[in-house]
């Protein structure tokens, strides 16, 4: 798996490299749907992604932002679950909150992951049942075990949120998942129906940084599902993983019955 993960990481940085070097400059851009941007680079990104990656892995199936779902991945064991640029309001606006996201999933859990972030200079890497790193150097989460007062990446806290502590907040939710894998943030909550490619990889840092991580009502996450879907991301230092979980528990519910 280390020969694996270090070619993972080298794509990964390809496109990476290509983003970066695009960022900034006046490339086209619209809109998929209402407040839902893409650029070209997000499709370019995918073109490469997806040719380097099923090279690398021939039998797996793929799942990606960019490209028309097609169910034949579900009858592969092992599946790519990409974004090319997860964040892309921040890297249309020039900010530097986005990266690329690439997860392999096996049996629908994610086993080698990364997360390029050129902007930041950060590349986060994870195996299953090996540690999460930041640069090369492992990470684990804060330890938190007092709810009140922590840190979340946010732009604004709701009232009833009053009692936690608001960060800055990347566009890309995968590297607010990854900042709680660090320990620069406490916990990290979404109450909607979200895409699989916005949180495989992350999770999986998360997980191996020694984080608690699991849908907004507190179930286990899954991928390569036939929907390609998650009932929202909960992503906390494990003692207050629980308590997160009873804060959120009436507005996830209500979010639940609500239609994608």
């Amino acid at each position: 798996m280390v020969e694996l993960i270090d070619d993972i990481a080298a794509i990964a940085a390809e496109a990476g490299a290509y983003a970066l070097s695009l960022w900034r400059t006046d490339f086209e851009r619209w809109e998929k749907a209402p407040g839902n941007p893409v650029c070209q680079v997000d499709l370019d990104i995918n073109a490469l992604l997806r040719e380097r990656l099923t090279a690398l892995a021939p039998d797996a199936g793929w799942l990606s932002e960019e490209t028309v779902d097609d169910a034949v991945r579900l009858n592969h064991r092992r599946c790519w679950v990409v974004d090319p640029i997860d964040g892309t309001r921040d890297y249309i606006r020039g900010r530097e909150g986005w990266a690329v996201s690439i997860a392999l999933v096996d049996g629908e859990q994610p086993v080698a992951a990364v997360l390029d972030a050129p902007a930041l200079g950060q590349v986060w890497r994870a195996e299953a049942g090996k540690s999460a790193t930041l640069n090369g150097q492992p990470i684990a989460h804060s330890g938190r075990t007092t709810f009140i007062g922590a840190r979340t990446p946010t732009d604004a806290l709701p009232k009833v949120d009053s009692d936690l502590v608001a960060v800055a907040k990347p566009n890309s939710i995968a590297l607010r998942i990854a900042m709680v894998a660090a320990g620069q943030a406490d916990l990290l909550a979404t109450i909607r129906w979200g895409n699989e490619w916005d949180i495989a990889a992350a999770v999986l840092i998360a997980r191996e940084a020694g984080c608690s991580v699991s849908d907004a009502v507190g179930r286990k996450l899954r991928f390569n599902t036939p929907r390609a879907e998650a009932f929202g991301v909960l992503a906390t230092a494990p003692g207050i993983h629980l308590a997160a979980i009873a804060r959120l528990h009436e507005r996830a519910v209500a979010g639940l019955g609500k239609p994608r």
